[in-house]
């Protein structure tokens, strides 16, 4: 009824997940594996049809060359930037942007390092942090207020389209905004406000 819609997300994980499946992490090397059984297949997957969610300079750059780009997760603008150099100008970059609609600093920042705690034990995102700027004093406790601000946008919708749009001119073609909202069910109420962004042209896409 649509068309082609559907865009397969494809990525490594972390070094426990492997451990798990008792087998050693090579991200890099498993990863280019798996795109040459992608290109083998009986059907191939058109390089269009997939992207990486790479973190690592190396995994970048092996979307560059064989998808259609990368879906990085907890960045900062300046991180969007770096990402945009190591792409080039063709391959899509489609970032993922948590975000939290509340202005009171205490609260919003509460909800960031809900989210956030679970991701500080796994090594993958530590390091994407760690090249992104931040020291092992941000990474301990939930997060300091400088690593919350640096990858979550909070406060009211002006704020938030303030961090799409610092995205989008640091080199993005697509912002996805995770909201992140206290209690259980859709967070339907914030989808409405954050709505507005879209026609109004930031570009944006609330989930």
């Amino acid at each position: 009824m649509f068309g082609a819609r559907t865009l397969l997300g494809l990525g490594v994980s972390d070094p426990a997940a492997a451990h798990r499946a008792d087998r050693p992490y090579r991200p890099v090397a498993d990863m280019n594996d798996y795109l040459d059984r992608l290109d083998a297949a009986d059907e191939p997957l058109p390089v269009s049809e997939r992207m990486l969610a790479a973190l690592s300079p190396r995994l970048t750059r092996l979307a560059a060359g064989r998808t259609a780009g990368v879906h990085p997760f907890i960045v900062t603008p300046e991180s969007t930037a770096a990402t945009r150099e190591l792409l080039g100008p063709g391959p899509q970059l489609a970032l993922h942007q948590a975000v939290i609609l509340d202005q009171d600093h205490r609260r919003a920042r509460g909800t960031a390092r809900t989210f956030l705690g679970t991701l500080l034990h796994m090594t993958h995102y530590v390091a994407s942090l760690r090249r992104q700027g931040f020291t092992e004093a941000d990474l301990t406790d939930g997060g300091s207020d400088r690593l919350i601000d640096g990858v979550f946008a909070w406060g009211d919708v002006a704020a938030i389209d303030n961090r799409v749009r610092a995205h989008h001119d640091a080199g993005a073609d697509h912002v996805c905004l995770h909201v992140l909202a206290p209690g259980a069910g859709l967070p339907r109420p914030q989808w409405r406000e954050l709505a507005a962004l879209a026609s109004q042209g930031s570009a944006a896409e609330p989930r």
